[in-house]
């Protein structure tokens, strides 16, 4: 199987050695190297992109960031100098972490973890066992907040952009409405709106198309009626 790949690095010589050891690999075809993730945006969409070498610090957005903005996900190697963001690059369904300066054999390490990925040898990342937790963690304002389920009032959406409401705060990220949807328990929070994610157990009241949450309205979209009518165990 050949990976079309892309290596997506603002600084000039770090993609020039990394097309130097793609070109040695045979099952690696180099599509294109970029200085931003933002310039590849319409072949991840068109679905021709297998396999991305992704720079962590980056001036447009942070290749962490970036990685939570995009579903469905290729296959993603970190790579940078920093080493204090090693776990949070596995946290987020990374193949593998490549600290910069890195030889050959480290590189050709991780590109067969690919290789036996994509042939079934071991799980994708996001294929292995979930280990229950009831927080997650998010990346805004160069920080990395992690946040109680138990504190989460509602998400609000807001294009490539989602807003935490806690009970203290509010936490506005580069996050996908549809990843939080599959990824928080489906016992605490449920979706009303193409823009709205609620705390069920803080829902107060349905009236007409607007859900009482905390002393806030929020609107029911049509798609999601349903789900929120059994929310309230209404039976038609």
């Amino acid at each position: 199987m050949i990976f079309n790949c892309a290596v997506i690095d603002d600084e000039f010589l770090a993609r020039q050695y990394l097309k130097d050891y793609i070109a040695r690999v045979p099952f690696l075809n180099l599509a294109g190297d970029y200085d931003s993730p933002l310039l590849i945006l319409e072949e991840l969409k068109e679905g021709k992109l297998d396999l991305l070498f992704l720079d962590i610090q980056m001036p447009d957005i942070s290749g962490i960031d970036f990685l939570k903005s995009i579903n469905p996900q290729p296959y993603i190697i970190f790579t940078t100098a920093y080493r204090e963001f090693a776990l949070e690059g596995y946290e987020h369904n990374t193949v593998d972490y490549l600290l910069k300066p890195f030889s050959f054999e480290r590189f050709l390490k991780a590109v067969n973890k690919v290789a036996d990925m994509a042939s079934g040898k071991v799980p994708r990342p996001h294929e292995k066992q979930k280990t229950e937790t009831d927080y997650l963690t998010i990346r805004a304002d160069r920080k990395i907040y992690k946040i109680n389920y138990n504190d989460i009032i509602f998400i609000e959406g807001q294009k490539a952009y989602v807003t935490f409401h806690t009970r203290e705060k509010k936490i506005t990220a580069l996050a996908s409405m549809k990843e939080l949807e599959d990824s928080l328990p489906p016992s605490m929070f449920a979706r009303i709106h193409k823009s709205f994610i609620v705390a069920v157990r803080l829902i107060e009241s349905l009236e007409g198309n607007l859900i009482g949450i905390s002393g806030k309205k929020l609107p029911v979209g049509r798609n999601y009626r349903e789900k929120v009518e059994a929310i309230f165990r209404i039976r038609k």
